[in-house]
């Protein structure tokens, strides 16, 4: 069975669940961190990284999404916590965050491998994983940063479209509707969001970069971080980061 067909419950659900389908022993697993604003297509990277490294994706989003549909006691303490704050509208603290990663380390330890999407977000919690990795005796192999041009960041996200019903979303040129400014699914209005205006983007973008330098640095002086140009194709691109991987492990070699 493919690395596709894995449900990752263990992953989602914690410590508790067990994968459908748990990635087949590597003699050398990649253990990798994702980097990347919001964008430069690091989803689909992932997706694609997936398949050629053979690793489990373990995004933390992807956990907390997932533990909206869990019930109360299905819940560790952890996600508990992590689900309060989301319900809030605030943003889950570091020392929530790791006690989640921390639960989930059986999914680190994993002879297929990871990678890692969306932790570490500050350098607090790389020093963490660090850390973490360090007591389970693993080595992380790199860390790819996914680096585009902020204004093809500004044309990619300001070209999006969402339904105002089903929430659908479109690109005006990568992806439009067959009737412009009608959702294909439902018939209604698409609506650009606020936070997708050019503007709006500028601002968020300079809060990544302000935000994740430290955490570059910190990669950088460690020499993990392999910075990858987001611009081309999705394969080109995943080609692009699996020849930096591949050099970086044959010149540590």
């Amino acid at each position: 069975m493919s690395i596709a067909q894995n449900d990752r419950a263990a992953w989602l659900r914690g410590p508790a669940a067990t994968c459908s389908t748990p990635p087949a022993k590597l003699e050398k697993p990649w253990r990798i961190v994702l980097l990347g604003a919001p964008g430069v297509g690091k989803g689909t990277q992932a997706q694609l990284l997936m398949q050629n490294l053979k690793a489990c994706h373990l995004s933390t989003g992807d956990v907390f999404r997932a533990a909206k549909s869990l019930g109360d006691k299905a819940l560790t303490p952890a996600m508990n916590v992590a689900v309060a704050c989301m319900k809030a509208g605030r943003l889950v603290p570091d020392v929530t965050v790791l006690d989640v990663v921390r639960e989930r380390v059986g999914c680190l330890k994993c002879e297929g491998g990871f990678i890692l999407d969306g932790f570490p977000r500050t350098v607090l919690q790389a020093e963490a994983l660090e850390q973490i990795m360090r007591e389970q005796g693993l080595v992380l192999d790199a860390v790819l940063d996914f680096v585009l041009p902020i204004d093809q960041i500004v044309a990619r996200l300001s070209g999006r479209r969402t339904c105002s019903n089903c929430k659908a979303v479109y690109h005006v040129t990568g992806r439009p509707p067959k009737v412009e400014n009608v959702c294909d699914a439902c018939g209604k209005a698409l609506f650009q969001r606020e936070d997708d205006r050019p503007e709006s983007i500028r601002i968020r973008m300079q809060a990544y970069e302000e935000s994740t330098s430290p955490l570059t640095r910190f990669y950088k002086a460690r020499q993990l971080l392999l910075s990858i140009e987001a611009t081309g194709s999705p394969e080109e691109i995943c080609d692009r980061a699996m020849a930096a991987l591949e050099a970086a492990r044959a010149q540590r070699a």
